[in-house]
């Protein structure tokens, strides 16, 4: 169970990669929160953000509206998979060193229960399983705010150097 937080206001756009490439992951995951490096775009498209992060860890929230409805009238699960793609894709993230990235190999979901714009703000904890010297797994969580598990993933990333052209 947890209590709603207020939408954060957004600071988009794209990073500075030499400044990315010269922080760890979670110095970069701790950049956004801080507001010192942009969040993504596609946070304030879908209104989802980050709400904390540790070593191995990411807590993401997102407010599900009438804007992101499939045509049976509940919330796409797009929107919920991009929200726990995001929350497993930045606990790997905050594991890695300073000039590492990742790509993700693969993403499953698990659909629960249904989210609608009813459901209010619903969080979503990824957590790394397992993180060796190319590949890291993690899995993740969303909830509501009653404690009820929406829905469930996991993903696999690759991790490798980043390259000196990244981001041109």
């Amino acid at each position: 169970m947890f209590d709603a937080a207020p939408i954060p206001e957004y600071n988009v756009g794209i990073a500075d990669i030499p400044q990315v490439a010269a922080r760890t992951g979670l110095e970069q995951m701790q950049a956004i929160l801080s507001g010192d490096f942009p969040a993504p775009s596609m946070a304030q498209t879908m209104t989802q953000w980050i709400e904390r992060v540790a070593e191995g860890e990411a807590e993401f929230r997102g407010e599900p509206s009438a804007a992101v409805l499939n045509p049976m009238g509940i919330v796409h699960g797009g929107w919920a998979m991009t929200l726990l793609d995001s929350a497993l894709g930045c606990a790997v993230h905050t594991t890695m060193a300073k000039g590492e990235m990742y790509v993700s190999l693969d993403t499953s979901v698990r659909f629960i229960r249904a989210i609608t714009a009813e459901t209010g703000q619903v969080r979503c904890i990824g957590r790394v399983q397992s993180r060796g010297r190319r590949i890291a797994t993690a899995e993740a969580v969303i909830e509501d705010q009653k404690g009820r598990i929406l829905a469930s993933g996991t993903s696999s990333c690759f991790i490798q150097p980043m390259s000196p052209d990244a981001g041109s």
